[in-house]
């Protein structure tokens, strides 16, 4: 009973200390990084929990993402915080910190050690590295995915203690809950196949070594199913990038580096940023040396320690959860990203602190000793993670430290110039999409957004070179359309009617659902005294997404023509839309 108390104590514990350690992110707004898609800019979570989006969430592939239970949690908590983004954070550092406490139950119960175990619990609620994954409410899916990969790891030790199709249900069931969070965690039924390895001394030989793998192989076909979905939406969001950009070659070294530079952060966990970017052909042979030599001593002494079972384990959990995140196959622009350390450096964590806990107690430190320097050590990510949070606390300084730690960052000048232009200050906007656009040329958003600011400073031809620029350099029929739709209000304000109207012509091509594209041509045609083609449009426009702008323009253009009731009915639609709340508050 007495055990059970402490237990229990230690919970509750860890909840206090995670909770405390990021209470200022509780006062963060939402970030301009990807929290307007999942969040405040997205209309089907802003709509809250019900029967629609519930089915949007499981049918959608926004974001070139299939995770359907996230969009849940998001719009749960829409429905019970609306749009006060406290709420939202309270949410991913409540899921933080019960992963924290389950990592402490499930370590225990397995091994019966306790210190090692509260430790690593400890370790991975405070660290500095998993700050980004529980302080950006876009990161849910990490937090939430790693919930219930706790879950199935837990209904797994229940199963093993006494088999049952029952009880093997329950891993299953948990295990598709997070691959419907995040599909990362593909290499679940491998990590269960370590755990068999250390601690529950399942392996033994050849004949239950694959005894194990057949008992997971229904796992195993769960993991091909979620791949097979991740690769054909995100091949539908052109989320990869082509090989000439990134070939094998240049993925396979920043691969390893990126594994050293893990390694290293998670003992010196300075210089941390929302984004790397990746460094392309330009990683030296020296800093390739220096990662070989560094993986490859810390696997001969694992293999020199071969008694000590958790290393093994913690290290190729390390190695191998990484997998699906370490770029080989190159998903966005990052070369490494805190958030895909966050489950694989448990691994490491629990490798260096079992060692630990055998090895000193030969050195006979006293008691007090040891733990002062535990809580020294505790202490001094706790201070790096209060400032990690604070860097949250709004775009600037989440963006301008991210320009400060890392070297040619074109996404870091992207935010910081839509910053600027936020706050009235045109001019240094101006400055930083220049830069964007000087360090990744062949990016095409970059010469949207430069075309943007010029076409704001009235520097239209400037602008029209830019858009222009922006649709020779991609094949993304999202890009094209945006692209094409900025080119032609330029081009109309300049008065080249004709090419305007070819240029949303090709728009509405590469995306028919543009409403925007409509609304502009609508103004092109009215301009020009096409007042039927305009009205189609405008009618076009509002059926894709209401708008009050919209409603109005439609209304002018309907009583142009005398139509006078139709008019009204949609002068008054814009009223109503003017009145109604456009969010839950």
């Amino acid at each position: 009973m007495r055990q059970k108390t402490r237990n229990v104590a230690t919970c509750l514990l860890i909840i206090g200390v995670v909770a405390a350690l990021y209470a200022p992110a509780f006062g963060n707004p939402f970030s301009d990084y990807d929290d307007d898609y999942y969040v405040t800019e997205n209309p089907h979570v802003r709509a809250g929990l019900s029967w629609q989006t519930v089915s949007w969430a499981f049918s959608s592939g926004e974001n070139a993402n299939w995770h359907p239970l996230t969009w849940i949690s998001h719009e749960l908590d829409v429905e019970l915080f609306g749009m006060r983004p406290g709420g939202h954070h309270a949410t991913s550092v409540l899921l933080h910190a019960l992963n924290a406490v389950l990592l402490f139950a499930l370590v225990l119960l397995a091994t019966g050690r306790f210190g090692p175990s509260l430790l690593l619990a400890l370790l991975f609620g405070i660290h500095p590295i998993n700050v980004e994954s529980a302080a950006w409410v876009a990161e849910r899916k990490n937090v939430l995915s790693t919930f219930f990969f706790f879950l199935t790891l837990g209904a797994y030790g229940w199963y093993v203690r006494r088999p049952s199709s029952r009880r093997y249900a329950a891993v299953l069931l948990f295990f598709a809950c997070s691959l419907m969070s995040k599909p990362m965690l593909v290499t679940l039924p491998f990590v269960l196949l370590l755990l068999d390895y250390w601690p529950l001394e399942r392996i033994r030989d050849k004949n239950s070594f694959l005894s194990r793998i057949r008992e997971k192989l229904p796992l195993f076909a769960l993991s091909f199913v979620s791949c097979v979905i991740t690769y054909e939406v995100q091949r539908a969001g052109h989320a990869f990038h082509p090989a000439t950009q990134f070939p094998l070659s240049v993925r396979l070294e920043n691969a390893i580096l990126a594994y050293a530079v893990y390694l290293w952060r998670a003992v010196w966990p300075a210089g941390l940023a929302v984004f790397y970017p990746h460094p392309g052909r330009n990683i030296s042979g020296l800093q390739i040396g220096i990662s070989v030599c560094a993986l490859s001593l810390i696997t001969l002494f694992i293999a020199l320690k071969r008694q000590r079972k958790y290393l093994l384990m913690g290290w190729l959990w390390f190695l191998g959860t990484m997998i699906p995140v370490i770029g080989i196959v190159q998903v966005g622009d990052q070369a490494m990203a805190d958030r895909y350390a966050y489950i694989p450096l448990i691994g490491v964590f629990l490798a260096i602190l079992f060692l630990l806990a055998d090895y000193l107690p030969a050195l006979k430190l006293p008691k007090i000793v040891i733990g002062g320097l535990a809580a020294t050590v505790l202490m001094a990510y706790s201070f790096a993670s209060v400032r990690q949070i604070g860097y949250w606390s709004s775009s600037e300084d989440l963006w301008t430290h991210a320009l400060a730690v890392t070297a040619n960052n074109s996404l870091a000048h992207r935010k910081l110039g839509w910053d600027r232009l936020s706050s009235g200050d045109p001019e240094g906007a101006l400055e930083h999409f220049r830069w964007a656009a000087e360090i990744s040329p062949n990016d095409p958003t970059n010469h949207v957004n430069l075309g943007l600011c010029l076409d704001g400073n009235h520097e239209r031809e400037a602008a029209i070179a830019e858009f222009r620029k922006a649709i020779t350099l991609t094949c993304d029929p999202e890009q094209l359309a945006s692209a094409y739709t900025d080119l032609g209000v330029d081009l109309d304000r300049s008065g080249h009617a004709a090419e305007a109207r070819d240029s949303y012509n090709h728009a509405l091509q590469f995306n028919p659902r543009m409403f925007n594209t409509y609304f502009d041509r609508g103004l092109l045609f009215e301009k020009q005294g096409q007042l039927d083609l305009a009205i189609q449009d405008y009618q076009r426009a509002v059926q894709l997404q209401p708008s009050i702008q919209g409603y109005l323009q439609l209304s002018h253009a309907l009583q142009q023509l005398n139509r006078v009731p139709e008019a009204q009915l949609y002068y008054e639609k814009a009223r109503r839309l003017a009145g109604e709340p456009q969010v839950r508050q």
